[in-house]
C-alpha cells in the first residue's frame, strides 16, 4: 500500500504505476490522479501534443508492418481495396465525418472487414471513439 500525494488515499501498488527510480519501484501518484494530470495537460498544451501525435505516428520499425499484415488479414485487404478504388475513382473519399460533421482527418471505416468498400467515412476522433465503444470491427483478423 502506498498513499498517492495528489487525492491522498491509500492505494495499493497495482493502483500505482511503476518507476524504477523510486525506492519502492513504484510512482507517488496513483494511476486515476496520473491520467486527470495528463488529461488537464494535453487540453492545455493541445496543439503541442497534437503536433508531438502527428510525428509520433511515423516511428514504427520496420518489422510492424508485415507483422501487421500476417495479424490482420482482412484488414489489410480491405484498406489496400479502399486506397485503391479511391485512386481508381471507383470510391469516393467524403469531405465530413458522418457523426460529427468535422472536416479534418477524414478515414475510411469498417463495421465489417469482408465488405471492403462498405465504408462510413469518420474524423480520426470518432472513428477511434467508435472503435473504443465497440471494439474491433466484424471480421477483423
Amino acid at each position: 500500500m502506498k498513499k498517492c500525494f495528489k487525492c491522498g488515499e491509500e492505494q495499493p501498488l497495482s493502483e500505482l504505476y511503476k518507476h524504477k527510480q523510486m525506492g519502492d519501484g513504484h510512482l507517488n501518484k496513483c494511476k486515476k490522479c496520473t491520467k486527470k494530470d495528463a488529461t488537464k495537460y494535453r487540453w492545455k498544451n493541445v496543439e503541442r501534443v497534437r503536433a508531438y501525435d502527428r510525428d509520433r505516428g511515423s516511428r514504427q520499425d520496420a518489422s510492424y508492418g508485415p507483422e501487421y499484415r500476417k495479424r490482420y488479414p482482412n484488414k489489410y485487404k480491405a484498406k489496400n481495396m479502399v486506397n485503391n478504388a479511391i485512386r481508381d475513382k471507383k470510391l469516393f473519399r467524403e469531405s465530413n465525418c458522418s457523426i460529427c460533421n468535422s472536416e479534418s482527418n477524414i478515414e475510411a471505416h469498417h463495421d465489417d472487414y469482408l465488405k471492403p468498400l462498405n465504408v462510413r467515412w469518420l474524423c480520426s476522433c470518432c472513428h477511434k471513439q467508435w472503435h473504443r465503444d465497440n471494439g474491433e470491427g466484424l471480421n477483423g483478423s
